[in-house]
């Protein structure tokens, strides 16, 4: 069975995607990560991320290739923002197709929680005036 990954690194926020069509799939399941108000405690105008592009897609890549031969999903799209992304904007979106959906929700956590640990992408906070000194210090993008 052939699996389809897609990965894309992208300046600023994400657009709306194209629906995840997969002959097969009984379950669709997109997880998006919203840029929150809050970092550390404090308001933030937007978090900016840096990404060692050509390591960060192929690790993506990797981890999507695991993550659709261990849970046997159909289909992985996997978008990462790097740069400036506004409170509210969307900074990085997961959608798996897969026959059940068990299957499918378990691959997003598992693949994220792997992302978080082993993909060269940091984020920092931009905090709102008043709140900093402007952009917080780099850190894993799961820290």
């Amino acid at each position: 069975m052939s699996v389809s990954v897609e990965v894309a690194m992208t300046e600023g926020a994400l657009a709306r995607p194209a629906p995840l069509a997969c002959p097969g799939a009984g379950a669709v399941v997109v997880f998006e990560g919203v840029v929150r108000r809050l970092e550390e405690g404090r308001e933030i105008d937007a978090l900016v991320y840096e990404a060692y592009q050509p390591m960060a897609a192929a690790e993506l890549r990797r981890l999507a290739e695991r993550t659709a031969a261990e849970f046997g999903l159909l289909a992985v799209r996997v978008e990462h923002s790097t740069g400036r992304v506004a409170v509210g904007e969307v900074s990085f979106r997961l959608a798996v197709a897969s026959p059940h959906r068990g299957e499918a929700l378990a691959a997003l956590g598992q693949f994220i929680d792997e992302m978080k640990r082993s993909a060269p992408i940091w984020k920092a906070p931009a905090f709102r005036v008043g709140e900093s000194d402007g952009v917080g210090a780099r850190k894993p993008d799961g820290a």
